[in-house]
């Protein structure tokens, strides 16, 4: 649900040191040890938000995909998070029928599946709503933003290998709040005091992860996420650029009017086009 527009305050605590280069010679122990180390920044994420009090109304789920869909996530991460990365395409938090279902930022399952061919068991949360049920994988409704967006990866990379050879997807927040009706709840409806304290802890990794995989620009998918990395990035340190896209949600009425043309506009404007296209994304950093 990674386009609501939210201002909240966060924290920025003390980083990992950012990844050095690693040339395409190097042997898979080294190029796995990143995803290794990536997956373990996560899970001590999902630690910390696990022990996060329980969230109160307007909150009746909460659904942590990096627990029930941690199969999936791992192959996502394994097959694609081998190597630095100069790109971190970065959302808010999964939608229903995305990561929700599949483990996978904007992970709509066809596209997972079929194309990024992710591989995985998908369990039931602990608590699932009966309007939002969990069918991993197999589930045959598409959601929109995910559908937009890895369609125009698949569009510029026929083959995903060399569009992750630069780039990443990621989301600020991994988890997913639903209200009594079903509703995708984003973060800046919750509670503030909860909101402040787990939008800090996401912050935090957020700026772990940039600097475990040497990113150099940012790009939010929608403005919610570019407000969140500035702010998680403002003071680390670290050399990183941070710019936005706009969003692939329905909800934005300029994404209903060409999103891939208005995508990719914007990213020959950030310079990722061209290193998508530059010998097929082959070429070092």
């Amino acid at each position: 649900m990674e386009e609501s527009v939210a201002e909240t305050a966060g924290m920025v605590t003390e980083l990992m040191p950012a990844a050095e280069e690693e040339d395409e010679d190097d042997d898979d122990d080294n190029h796995d040890d990143l995803a290794g180390r990536f997956l373990r920044l996560e899970q001590e994420q999902n630690a910390l938000l696990q022990a996060l009090p329980p969230f109160g109304e307007p909150v009746s789920h909460v659904y942590h995909p990096l627990d029930y869909a941690w199969e999936p996530h791992c192959d996502f991460v394994r097959r694609y998070c081998r190597t630095p990365k100069r790109v971190l395409f970065l959302g808010m938090n999964p939608g229903p029928f995305g990561m929700a279902q599949t483990g996978v930022p904007f992970g709509e399952a066809w596209h997972v599946r079929e194309w990024l061919r992710v591989v995985g068991g998908v369990k039931k949360p602990p608590s699932e709503h009966p309007k939002r049920p969990v069918l991993g994988l197999a589930c045959r409704r598409a959601e929109v933003s995910g559908a937009r967006f890895w369609g125009l990866v698949r569009t510029l990379c026929p083959d995903p290998h060399l569009f992750f050879r630069h780039c990443f997807v990621h989301n600020h927040c991994p988890l997913l709040f639903l209200a009594s009706s079903g509703r995708n709840l984003p973060p800046n409806e919750l509670p503030p005091a909860q909101r402040d304290q787990l939008m800090g802890l996401c912050d935090r990794a957020l700026a772990r992860a940039v600097g475990l995989l040497g990113v150099g620009l940012v790009v939010g998918i929608g403005r919610y996420a570019e407000r969140r990395a500035r702010r998680a990035l403002a003071t680390t340190g670290l050399a990183v650029r941070v710019e936005g896209l706009p969003h692939p949600s329905p909800r934005n009425p300029r994404a209903n009017r060409g999103w891939e043309e208005l995508a990719k506009a914007r990213l020959g404007e950030l310079g990722v086009l061209e290193l998508l296209e530059r010998d097929g994304g082959a070429t070092g950093r």
